[in-house]
């Protein structure tokens, strides 16, 4: 063989394996950032630490940091990271129904169409419960004690305009009650939420079953009701609407990246999310938190997100959370 042929061969071949390092780098992430725009122990923040351990024990990304921004209903954390994460593919911001109605209800000057939509992941009903002790005992009960006085009945729940504020709203309009006088006091953890609703603090708390499970298992919390369609409930996970209160509605949970970023950026974190719901750590990780597998990727997702922010504000305006 020639020595221009030897010479063209070896070329050939150190090209070949630089792409198969290319390949193999592009399959694998360097160090990723996800913000929790909420405190520890709610929903968003166990969505965050799920997301870690399952692109990293996927071989999907080296090293995944978690940080926690909360404040109103998520509006503190995507201004910090629509300033601060601007152009920078390797960050992501995990939200869901909850923001979408709390940056209506706080005016947030700073929007979800300023973000990069990569994902919808998760979705989950909602689940009522009440203190063990409590003399309510199921949804008629509850309905009841609403219509007597509204005022009267104080609620446990995420971010003021959230899913939670939301469901307690369409829960008072479908038992006759006024929405516009429901007393609820807004948490920005799920751990201070059940510690009020343990400690007798409230009539009564809303937030994703998951965040409920151990102690209703445990015998501390009775669960009134599940925010499911009629003729999903059971006598351990009664349904609202079997128990004649007409509310569905289910929260979701969802990843968008920073502003600024390139079509090849945003290309990667889709790719990488598609490949983090379809492992096995993932798939596992739904199993054990009871979430429901609602992925929605790309620009599916983010014309599903155009449309729920549309709706969000429709029934925000009705119940008076929101003014037109």
């Amino acid at each position: 063989m020639s020595h221009y042929r030897k010479g063209l061969w070896r070329g050939i071949l150190a090209a070949a394996a630089v792409a198969g390092l290319v390949t193999t780098a592009s399959a694998q992430m360097a160090e990723m950032k996800i913000m929790a725009p909420a405190a520890p122990g709610g929903g968003w923040d166990q969505t965050a630490r799920s997301m870690q351990q399952a692109l990293t024990q996927a071989g999907l990304a080296k090293s995944v940091q978690v940080t926690n921004v909360p404040g109103a209903g998520g509006s503190i954390g995507i201004a910090q990271f629509v300033n601060g994460a601007k152009g920078d593919g390797s960050q992501l911001m995990v939200m869901g129904y909850v923001m979408v109605g709390a940056l209506l209800t706080n005016k947030s000057p700073v929007t979800l169409d300023q973000t990069t939509p990569i994902a919808r992941l998760t979705g989950e009903y909602e689940a009522i419960v009440v203190p063990a002790d409590s003399p309510i005992k199921n949804a008629k009960d509850l309905a009841a004690a609403m219509k007597a006085d509204p005022a009267k009945v104080t609620w446990a729940g995420g971010s003021a305009g959230g899913v939670d504020h939301i469901a307690v709203a369409l829960f008072a309009k479908a038992v006759g009650a006024d929405p516009t006088k429901i007393n609820y006091i807004p948490f920005s953890g799920g751990g201070e939420s059940l510690a009020a609703i343990l400690g007798g603090k409230v009539t009564a708390g809303i937030s994703g079953y998951g965040e409920f499970e151990s102690q209703i298992k445990a015998g501390k919390l009775r669960l009134i009701g599940l925010t499911t369609p009629a003729g999903k409930g059971t006598a351990e996970m009664p349904s609202l609407k079997d128990q004649g209160v007409d509310l569905e509605i289910a929260n979701w949970r969802a990843v968008v990246a920073a502003p600024g970023i390139s079509a090849d950026q945003k290309k990667a974190l889709v790719d990488t999310i598609d490949k983090m719901v379809k492992s096995k750590e993932w798939q596992e990780i739904l199993k054990q938190k009871g979430w429901d597998d609602a992925y929605l990727s790309g620009d599916a997702f983010a014309k599903f997100l155009a449309e729920d922010q549309a709706r969000t504000k429709e029934i925000l305006t009705s119940v008076g959370l929101v003014k037109s």
